[in-house]
């Protein structure tokens, strides 16, 4: 059994009040962050996630909603928590000089000063499987420019899977990714526009007979589409959704 938190589930422009994204999936006695935006700490925080426990963290894409947290969860690791435990970043090529000069931006000199624990950054390939903690993750790509590659993720664990779709226009990479999932996570910022680099409901809508996964839901959304939920034949998240398979 894996459990799935949403943490938070807005989009880049915080829409109805949700804070960045930010999943915590807890699986095989291991607890792994799939993206870190802007809010995760306070995100954690507020659901009672103790940040130290923390084993891994994957990246879908380089955007601030989606990495830009990870300054203040390494700062934290550092004056609060206390953190001992080794932790392993792993993202899209440059996640780690990208979160270098993320972290020099907000806080000068934070990013070479001792931390007490041991931070290991893997960058991912599309199509080549990464192992963190246990888990395997499968980065695909997908469309969505963020100065380095934006992946869709296919996590393995305990014989489930978990397909995120990260930030992205619809694209038949979609189908391999979230083929057989038991659960995909899919961001549909719009109802009815077709924006590029984003999905849109309908368009999701009209390619859901090629999917397979077992249950789709749906995050990122913008107001328009936070105002259609009730319309929706599929699940919709929000902070603090909880969903075990």
């Amino acid at each position: 059994m894996a459990k799935l938190t949403f943490l938070g589930c807005g989009d880049a422009f915080g829409s109805g009040g949700r804070l960045y994204t930010c999943f915590l999936l807890e699986t095989a006695g291991k607890k792994i962050l799939i993206d870190c935006g802007v809010s995760a700490l306070i995100s954690m925080k507020k659901q009672g996630v103790t940040p130290s426990e923390i084993d891994a963290i994957v990246i879908s894409h380089l955007h601030g909603d989606h990495f830009g947290g990870i300054p203040f969860f390494l700062l934290d690791a550092r004056y609060i928590s206390r953190r001992t435990k080794n932790l392993i970043i792993a993202g899209p090529q440059n996640i780690a000089s990208r979160s270098a000069i993320l972290s020099e931006a907000l806080y000068p000199n934070s990013w070479l000063a001792d931390r007490g624990f041991d931070l290991e950054f893997e960058e991912m390939y599309a199509g080549q499987t990464t192992s963190l903690s246990g888990v395997k993750v499968i980065p695909f790509p997908v469309v969505h420019p963020s100065g380095s590659s934006s992946f869709g993720l296919r996590i393995e664990c305990e014989g489930k899977v978990l397909a995120y779709s990260g930030d992205t226009e619809w694209t038949d990479t979609l189908i391999p990714l979230s083929a057989q999932a038991d659960i995909f996570v899919c961001e549909c910022y719009k109802y009815d526009e077709q924006l590029r680099f984003h999905l849109d409901y309908q368009t999701l809508r009209a390619n859901y007979h090629q999917l397979s996964c077992r249950k789709m839901i749906l995050t990122h959304m913008g107001n328009e589409m936070l105002a259609k939920t009730d319309e929706s034949v599929f699940e919709c998240a929000f902070d603090g959704m909880v969903v075990e398979f």
